[in-house]
């Protein structure tokens, strides 16, 4: 009898075969011949040689599908145990075309409104994308989701998140810490939109191993950046040089999004906002979209609307 070990990484195993080993049941039903036994992420199977293919084939497959859906539930098991191996209607299955990444618990992210499925659209026509909008318009989210999707997709191979550290009315210095655990507070608004998309144990794992890195704008500088996905975040706080600098690091097979709010500008008074300048530099630009989110598309509380509207009445005075 032939044994044969298979390990379980970036995933929790608890996740994956379920209550009481509901996965491991169901594996059992369809391998009837083979000897399966699981201790924490390890799985040891005996068999005959063939029938071992096979099986590893199929668990292979719903490791896929784990990967990519972030669940595992028994009619899933079912159809990828008992599919013929097409693997493109595997990845379709239960499946939108309008939902971007299938988050955690299952959770379906989504371009929700006009100018974010304008977003997605641009994006899979130009490899650089500037989104410009006041808070809570989805800017950072659906650029997040469409970095997360290019990843599972292998269309990039690491997801590069980053922001110039300017504050907002307070000062860095002040707070407690290593300059990491002063910036990850700061930076915290893109981990929570990857929390929503990636299961924790893996989202660990791509961030300890580089897969995934989120730093400031300033450890950009002397990068050149290729195969990412790249998203700078709060963009309106960049300046001319800082902006230069970054929009110059886009490497080959890369793609770029830039997020800001015009009117939520922190930096010091007569310093020209950098996302201002390039916006009307690069406009003509083929391969650098641009899109415009307003307060139609703030997905926050109803009030976030009605806040937005009162400050531009105020601020065009």
């Amino acid at each position: 009898m032939n044994e044969r070990i298979i390990e379980l990484t970036e995933i929790n195993p608890n996740d994956f075969f379920g209550a009481q080993n509901s996965t491991i049941a169901q594996l059992k039903t369809y391998f009837p011949k083979i000897k399966i036994v699981a201790r924490g992420n390890t799985l040891k199977i005996y068999g005959e040689s063939e029938i071992l293919d096979e099986f590893e084939k199929r668990f292979d497959m719903l490791v896929r599908y784990f990967h990519r859906y972030n669940r595992l539930d028994e009619n899933s098991i079912e159809r990828i145990l008992t599919s013929t191996g097409k693997e493109e209607e595997l990845r379709k299955s239960g499946s939108s075309k309008d939902v971007l990444v299938h988050g955690v618990s299952g959770k379906l992210i989504k371009a929700e409104t006009e100018n974010q499925r304008k977003m997605v659209s641009l994006m899979g026509k130009n490899d650089m994308l500037f989104a410009v909008g006041p808070a809570g318009t989805g800017k950072t989210y659906t650029a997040v989701a469409l970095a997360v999707r290019a990843l599972k997709e292998k269309e990039v191979r690491r997801i590069i998140l980053t922001r110039p550290a300017v504050e907002s009315g307070e000062n860095l210095g002040f707070l407690p810490g290593d300059l990491k655990e002063k910036l990850d507070p700061y930076m915290q608004p893109l981990y929570d939109a990857l929390r929503d998309m990636i299961p924790h144990e893996k989202l660990q794992a791509y961030i300890e191993n580089g897969t995934i890195q989120i730093a400031p704008l300033a450890f950009m500088r002397g990068r050149t950046l290729d195969n990412a996905f790249v998203i700078l975040d709060e963009a309106q706080n960049t300046t001319h040089a800082q902006m230069k600098m970054f929009l110059t690091r886009m490497g080959r097979r890369a793609k770029f999004i830039i997020t800001g709010d015009p009117g939520q500008i922190d930096l010091p008074r007569k310093q020209v906002s950098g996302l201002k300048e390039s916006l009307l530099a690069l406009k003509d630009i083929e391969g650098i979209g641009q899109v415009y989110l307003d307060d139609k598309d703030v997905i926050r509380h109803r009030l976030v609307r009605k806040i937005i509207s009162a400050y531009k009445s105020i601020e065009s005075e």
